[in-house]
């Protein structure tokens, strides 16, 4: 069934024209099964990546490209990290390179990386959504766990100060977990009353 369903949704995604509201080609996407992905395969999902202009749909991809670590898939995520603009999307292609990539190679874009991550508080002050996933299990945690790069140690004490440097109403509403997983720690409806809170105790002063 799994497999049946994953040759449907290549078939459909790399025969139609990219329709990226399409609830249909969105499906196709999300039921790609990255333990069943060929290389022929993970070069048709490279070429449509490049296509989309759907973050959503992009990091659909990325999440499952990730995992085909048989597939050599370097150059790929070499060329996603610079394409991705927000910290979180680019995260997600260091966690892919890092499997092919050295220690040396990984310091430099780290190096690259953090820079953009400090300035991060002029230009976004309230940044949660792009340092959840930075700090969750999924993110840093799991990189500084499986290849023990200082270089990851480094940029997960920058996000965690900023993070902590953020004003309550923004901290604790998701992570996600080591299967990269969103999980709820509190109601969106909650979250979004301690925001307008915020917001609004800051325009009375």
């Amino acid at each position: 069934m799994k497999q049946q369903l994953h040759e449907e949704s290549i078939t459909y995604i790399t025969t139609v024209s990219v329709r990226e509201s399409d609830p249909k080609f969105i499906s196709a996407i999300s039921n790609l099964d990255f333990n069943l992905i060929t290389k022929d395969e993970a070069g048709l999902i490279e070429a449509l990546y490049f296509k989309l202009k759907n973050i959503a749909l992009r990091n659909k991809i990325l999440y499952c490209l990730i995992r085909c670590n048989e597939l050599e898939l370097k150059e790929f995520f070499q060329k996603a990290y610079k394409k991705e603009r927000y910290l979180d999307m680019k995260l997600l292609a260091i966690r892919g390179l890092a499997h092919y990539a050295s220690e040396e190679e990984i310091g430099k874009i780290m190096d690259h990386f953090i820079k953009i991550l400090i300035k991060r508080p002029e230009t976004t002050p309230y940044n949660y959504q792009e340092y959840e996933l930075i700090r969750s299990a999924f993110g840093l945690p799991f990189l500084i766990k499986t290849y023990g790069y200082p270089c990851f140690e480094t940029a997960f004490q920058q996000v965690e100060k900023q993070y902590h440097d953020m004003p309550e109403a923004f901290k604790g509403h998701y992570t996600f977990d080591e299967d990269g997983k969103a999980v709820e720690l509190r109601s969106p409806t909650k979250a979004k009353q301690m925001m307008q809170h915020f917001f609004a105790t800051q325009y009375r002063h």
